[in-house]
């Protein structure tokens, strides 16, 4: 089998806090090299190269070279490039990059002597919390890892997460690049100072993440169907929970209603919060949104005041306007 014929996928590192508008930038300069590009926001891409070495008629790390010389001439960004034979492998390869910028591509041939030597924190898809799982019984390295019997690693991490953490310490990685230029989920969070036990602080960080998310949405001319608010607690507890909406919507208003019924579902009493965690689910374009003539008078005005609010964002930086109750955990 040939390089062409295999599987070679790109994941692509954006700097941290790469505004939205250049992120955009930098997928279509990953669509120029290849037309199967999948966003991974806010500031990462997996680009299937398989059509794009035919082609073009160069090596995969020439793309790369080339993605880059581009990035940092037309957009003044340095991006970290990672190829390898499979979204595990090249995203593992692009963290493994040094800042602020590079090029590492790993051949098929490679995979396995390439990452034995790697902790195993370095694995992409294993989390802090399997990598300390991983570590207290003394298995500190991917190769550690793929010595392991996959029983084993399940009864460690659970029965799919360890079948898939044993897979890809192996670089058996399956999964393919589905084109996707919107993501289809988005998700705000906030951490708290210190423990909170405060009811109202809690619900204010709340509608401050809800204005953060509508922003977000309305910039990316999307609508969220469902959202799913997650609370974290002191000592690594976690609560979940998913609504849908009513209607397919961007609004603050919208999203505030179905963000108090999830945090009263929860039931807070005394629990101790570290953190709050609001993703907007199954994302659509706003433009494949029903729209329904509304005879809310107080609804339309409120609709204006969000487009103006937005307009002065836009201007003088996000936090410049906003609720009241959404400053006082501040």
């Amino acid at each position: 089998m040939t390089d062409v014929a295999r599987s070679c996928v790109m994941h692509v590192r954006c700097p941290d806090g790469v505004p939205e508008h250049r992120y955009r930038q930098v997928l279509e300069l990953l669509a120029a090299l290849s037309p199967v590009v999948q966003a991974l926001p806010p500031s990462a891409a997996l680009v299937d190269l398989r059509g794009a070495l035919r082609y073009h008629g160069v090596p995969a790390r020439r793309l790369g070279e080339v993605l880059r010389v581009r990035a940092i001439s037309r957009l003044g960004l340095d991006v970290r490039v990672g190829i390898g034979p499979s979204v595990t492998v090249a995203a593992t390869a692009s963290a493994q990059v040094p800042l602020p910028g590079g090029v590492l591509a790993v051949a098929f041939d490679q995979v396995v002597d390439w990452l034995r030597p790697l902790p195993v924190q370095a694995l992409h898809g294993i989390g802090p919390h399997q990598a300390h799982r991983l570590q207290e019984y003394g298995v500190h390295t991917v190769g550690l890892l793929a010595a392991v019997p996959t029983a084993t690693v399940q009864r460690l991490l659970g029965g799919k997460a360890g079948r898939q953490a044993s897979d890809r310490a192996r670089g058996i990685d399956w999964r393919p690049v589905v084109p996707r230029e919107l993501p289809a989920f988005a998700t705000v969070r906030h951490t708290f100072d210190r423990h909170t036990l405060d009811g109202p602080v809690a619900r204010s960080a709340l509608l401050g993440l809800v204005v953060q998310l509508g922003l977000l949405l309305r910039r990316r001319h999307q609508v969220a169907r469902g959202l799913t608010l997650t609370l974290r607690f002191a000592g690594d507890g976690s609560w979940e929970k998913t609504r849908r909406l009513s209607e397919a919507s961007a609004h603050d208003d919208d999203l505030r209603a179905v963000a108090h019924q999830l945090i009263e579902a929860a039931g807070l009493q005394r629990a101790r919060l570290t953190g709050l965690a609001l993703r907007a689910e199954d994302l659509i374009g706003a433009d494949r949104a029903a729209m329904q003539l509304s005879l809310d008078r107080t609804r339309e005005a409120r609709l204006r005041v969000e487009g103006a609010a937005d307009r002065i964002r836009a201007r003088f930086g996000p936090d410049v306007i906003g609720p009241a109750a959404a400053f006082l955990h501040a």
